[in-house]
């Protein structure tokens, strides 16, 4: 086997035909400027190779239902492993999505209820056992005297397929009607069912009026039966009302009987067991002005939360049902399940799904997310979070031979949990798999047994190896920014001084999740930092509490604010901005150049051409979205795309507009020799040039360059930009509106993506909204920008539980001094000059 990864001649977007030889099981750390090509050779090269030739590998039938990927521009790739990314794309913001099902540790709990939890009645708490068909229909008999009972066998329970022979066998047999997804049909007609769709199907047995003389009519319908479906019954009233009996489950004091436990009793994903009023999501769904369902924040008020049935909710293992295991924090529930005893056989089933769930809970108590549980929703996690969670998904599987291809995995770690989150890479790589790293952290780049610089600047300055090898190495290039850095002979300074803190902004008694009932107070017209580990509570209070409280008083808004009694000083203010990380758009049709209003403007300046002037046109005949200017083959795409069933589909440039999405007549009009598509295929940086003698348009490219955005093309699709440019770019749109001077920013690890020098880049930009009066406050753990800060709030002094109070507060020397902090040990260390933290 190669002991190398050989890539040859990648062009994969801005990469200038490189040749890389990266060593096979080792840990790879790509670093380089924002834009200098380290995804487009990690994830768009890499690991799209990888997956694709593991794609290919595979049946026919299993391709077409599987996304494949396009081949990747580099001429070739030996010594590739089957490959997995965990990158910046947000994971699913789906209600019922929750860190249990994501990591798959509730898959294995409900497997472990199924099979050694305990049922009780949901109706008294008596231990359930089961029964026989005797006393099945002696009950009924008892309980429906003169009533015309319609009793049903349902053999088929949540099965995909057509399920032709089993309707045949019941024709054979005499049968007459079956019950086909809650739908009675005659069997005499032919019934054509979808293979792929999950079905119940229930046998109309007899229709039994009961009474003495029906007796044995009575106990030969129940017990055909019980036999046909293996056990299960269902009666139906002349009301309509259902009863399940079954041999497995009964409760004796009520006689109720329960279903035969599965592990799909206990997914809010299954009509098995999710509850009957909101159908697993835990919530009241309302809908809004336009039609549209939505969830509301009102708790379910049959389940109160819980997503489950009352009967799946009665199985308990050590006293807890499955949801209150749901919501215990990871590392109490690491404790609880060392707890669970059972006895003879059941120890030896429960041992081996125990230690599926202990290993996945292990690593992600490891990765820092000891304050996190399974119940909790996947939309309501930090971009760091959600990383970590699919990484302990993927490395509590223990696979060996396997290329893993991670994007930034430090984001939102703080500097004190660096350290164990790479001491999980190394575990991987030990386990005989390559693990190639996309990071701009010091300390994860010390770490890493070979580096590969790439640059040396963005965009088309970028695409080319600067520097590889180890650390000494890399330190001994001369020519890369990123050795000058970490040899500091470049670095962000320590301001000089800091601002003057005269007004306050100040949250009285913050509560809600972990907070423990504390006051807070952000300085004005500051830059302010709020970090600490990870589940301290920073979310919390800047977005829970601060943010929804203040968009409410400000923008009217009607979102319910984090638990607290009060926030004053807020009349020096008059508005506030969240800058998140979500995408900017969800189609191709959204850029950069949209998104900014720089595209509206461009084509207003397009539209007063002598050219377009003397043909007529308006701004609209610029557009590619609608009719008019368009090419109307491909409808502005550029593109067609072409279905191919069992292969992945193809794009195809459309032959009219040669992929310019413009019809001739639209691309004969040009501006400094260039048309409309020249401009949407420039760089933010090349556009500067042609377009700086506009003011508005020379104001919102000089933005996205500052803030190390030149090397994006203003026409990239949306989908292919990381969380950090959307986030950027989001920033550069709130920059270029007029400024107040009394505006609250909120940013969350804005670092995310960025090089130590585009970090200097965007410390420069906020400073200048300090400057024009405005407040600052960013969530961060990058100790540049916090010891950049003029006030920061250190929360803590650990995630979860243990978290939620004021660890320290005041300028970066002030906490510097703060024994109890974390971040204080650290910060001391780097602004005394030591960033070294091996």
């Amino acid at each position: 086997m190669l002991k190398e990864i050989k890539i040859k001649k990648a062009a994969q977007h801005n990469l200038k035909n490189i040749d890389v030889n990266l060593p096979r099981n080792k840990m790879i750390v790509v670093t380089g400027p924002s834009g200098s090509g380290k995804s487009s050779l990690a994830f768009d090269t890499l690991f799209a190779e990888g997956q694709r030739r593991y794609i290919e590998c595979l049946s026919a039938y299993a391709r077409q239902y599987i996304e494949q990927m396009e081949k990747p521009e580099v001429e070739s790739i030996q010594g590739i492993s089957p490959s997995i990314s965990i990158d910046q794309r947000t994971i699913s913001t789906n209600p019922r999505s929750t860190v249990g099902t994501v990591t798959e540790v509730y898959d294995f709990l409900r497997l472990l209820f199924a099979r050694v939890g305990t049922p009780y009645c949901p109706q008294c708490g008596r231990k359930v056992s089961s029964q026989t068909s005797d006393q099945i229909w002696k009950t009924i008999q008892k309980k429906n005297k003169g009533r015309t009972l319609k009793i049903l066998s349902p053999v088929v329970k949540g099965r995909k397929g057509e399920h032709v022979k089993l309707l045949d066998r019941l024709r054979t047999k005499g049968f007459l009607w079956v019950r086909v997804d809650g739908q009675f049909r005659p069997l005499e007609e032919e019934i054509s069912l979808k293979k792929t769709k999950k079905h119940r199907i229930e046998l109309l047995v007899d229709e039994v009026s009961v009474s003495d003389k029906s007796k044995k009519r009575l106990q030969d319908a129940v017990e055909t039966a019980l036999e046909m479906s293996d056990g299960d019954l269902v009666l139906i009233d002349p009301k309509g009302n259902e009863v399940l009996s079954s041999l497995k489950l009964l409760c004796p004091y009520c006689e109720i009987s329960l279903p035969e436990l599965e592990p799909r009793s206990f997914s809010f994903n299954s009509p098995y067991g999710a509850c009957h009023h909101c159908k697993g999501i835990g919530f009241k769904t309302i809908t809004d002005r336009r039609g549209k369902l939505r969830v509301s924040e009102e708790l379910c008020p049959v389940c109160q939360g819980s997503r489950l049935k009352k009967e799946s909710l009665a199985v308990t293992i050590g006293g807890k049902n499955i949801y209150e295991l749901s919501c215990l924090p990871i590392n109490r529930l690491l404790k609880e399940i060392k707890g669970f005893e059972f006895e003879g056989d059941l120890h030896l089933i429960a041992a081996k799904i125990l230690k599926e769930i202990h290993s996945r809970l292990h690593v992600m108590d490891r990765l820092g997310m000891s304050y996190l549980h399974l119940a909790r929703t996947t939309s309501s996690l930090s971009g760091g979070e959600a990383r970590r969670i699919r990484l302990a998904a993927q490395v509590g599987i223990h696979l060996r031979g396997v290329l893993y291809v991670l994007d930034e995995p430090t984001i939102g770690l703080h500097q004190k949990d660096n350290q164990r989150l790479i001491s999980l890479l190394k575990e991987i790589r030990d386990q005989g798999n390559s693990v190639v790293v996309v990071e701009h952290d010091e300390q994860t780049i010390r770490s890493a047994d070979y580096i590969l610089d790439l640059g040396p600047g963005a965009g088309e300055k970028g695409g080319e190896k600067v520097a590889e090898g180890d650390f000494n190495q890399i330190v001994a290039s001369f020519d890369s920014l990123t050795s000058d850095y970490l040899k500091h002979k470049k670095f962000i300074p320590v301001p000089e001084e800091r601002r003057i803190l005269r007004k306050w902004v100040t949250v009285k008694n913050a509560a809600e999740h972990n907070l423990k009932n504390i006051d807070v107070g952000f300085p004005v017209s500051a830059f302010t930092v709020v970090t600490g580990i990870s589940g301290s509570g920073k979310s919390t209070l800047v977005y829970d509490i601060l943010y929804k409280k203040l968009s409410n008083l400000f923008h009217h808004s009607k979102i319910r604010p984090g638990d607290h009694d009060t926030i004053t000083g807020t009349e020096v203010l008059n508005k506030v901005v969240s800058v998140d990380q979500k995408p900017i758009g969800r189609t191709p049709r959204s850029n950069p150049g949209t998104y900014t209003g720089l595209f509206t403007d461009l084509r207003k300046l397009f539209a007063l051409t002598p050219e377009a002037k003397m043909r007529g046109y308006k701004p609209g005949r610029f557009s590619f979205n609608v009719k008019g200017g368009r090419c109307e083959e491909c409808r502005g795409a550029g593109a067609k795309k072409i279905e191919m069933h069992f292969l992945p589909d193809v794009f195809v440039t459309c032959d009219r507009c040669g992929g310019k999405r413009y019809n001739r007549e639209t691309l004969e009009v040009r501006y400094k020799g260039k048309n409309i598509a020249d401009f949407l295929e420039m760089t933010v940086t090349e556009a500067y040039e042609h377009l700086k003698a506009h003011p508005k348009l020379r104001s919102r490219l000089g933005i996205l360059i500052k803030v190390g955005l030149g090397y994006l093309r203003l026409g990239q699709p949306a989908p292919t930009l990381s969380g950090g440019e959307a986030q950027r770019i989001k920033l550069t749109k709130e920059l270029s509106r007029k400024n107040t001077g009394k505006t609250v920013y909120l940013l969350d690890e804005p670092t995310t993506g960025l090089h130590f020098d585009d970090v200097k880049k965007l410390l420069e930009v906020l400073s200048e909204l300090v400057r024009l009066g405005n407040t600052v406050i960013v969530i961060e753990h990058n100790l540049d920008v916090i010891k950049f800060a003029d006030y920061i709030i250190d929360l803590g002094p650990e995630g979860g539980d243990k978290g939620g109070q004021i660890v320290a507060s005041g300028s970066p020397e002030e906490v510097a001094e703060e024994k109890k902090s974390y971040t204080g040990w650290f910060l001391k260390r780097i602004i005394q000059g030591d960033g070294n933290f091996q």
